[in-house]
């Protein structure tokens, strides 16, 4: 069987912001190939550019410079693409933030469920799909409560959920098991490579939790803007 082609492909990418004596290069031509049934771990020290990258993958924040190809398509040579982003990030693309950024008023299952409305699933649908993953990361008797009344650790995992909702293809996540014990963030990392496996996705985490290094297919480091294995 043939090998399935990369997810992600990005040559050159760099990022500065401010100009002249004020300027800060937060990336220096970057290339990186990340594969569909991989997860991959981002480290590095703070202000390393590690989020920087994942938001340009994630077509959050602009490049200045370099050329990116997502699921096939470019989506970034020297400017944008000129494509639909927000519906590229809705149907290929799952965030999953140090933080949750749950929306207040709505609860774990519509949470989840308003990502899978959003991208045309029916209501009955999308609550359904909402209820299984809510259950496979324990939180399942939590569909009904509030953002306000989940401890931190339950808020994360409904997180998790909304990011998986729609079964993404390229999945990016930034510290996703800082605020969870070893057990659950083990059940973090396995609902990732199963995701990765049966979806040929690829993950692709920003971590620098020890407990979870050896889930990774391999680590890429970023120190001072550069990318080195």
């Amino acid at each position: 069987m043939a090998a399935l082609p990369p997810l992600a492909e990005l040559t050159g990418i760099a990022k500065h912001f401010g100009e002249g004596g004020s300027r800060v290069d937060a990336l220096r031509g970057v290339d990186l190939t990340l594969h569909p049934g991989e997860v991959v771990g981002l480290l590095g020290p703070s202000g390393s550019g590690k989020s920087t990258l994942l938001n340009i993958i994630g077509c959050v924040v602009e490049p200045s410079s370099g050329r990116m190809v997502l699921d096939g398509a470019v989506v970034y040579d020297g400017k944008w693409s000129g494509g639909d982003l927000r519906r590229l990030r809705l149907d290929k693309i799952g965030f999953i933030f140090q933080f949750h950024n749950l929306l207040p008023f709505l609860n774990s299952r519509d949470n989840v469920a308003v990502v899978l409305e959003l991208a045309g699933a029916g209501r009955e649908a999308a609550c359904r799909r909402a209820d299984e993953l809510l259950d496979y990361l324990e939180v399942g008797n939590r569909a009904r409560a509030l953002p306000a009344k989940l401890s931190g650790g339950e808020a994360q995992r409904v997180a998790i959920a909304r990011a998986l909702a729609n079964r993404p293809r390229l999945i990016l996540a930034d510290e996703p098991t800082a605020a969870l014990d070893s057990e659950r963030a083990a059940i973090v990392m396995d609902l990732m490579r199963k995701v990765a496996v049966e979806q040929s996705a690829t993950v692709l985490v920003v971590t620098h939790d020890e407990k979870i290094f050896d889930r990774f297919d391999r680590i890429l480091r970023v120190r001072d803007g550069r990318l080195a294995s």
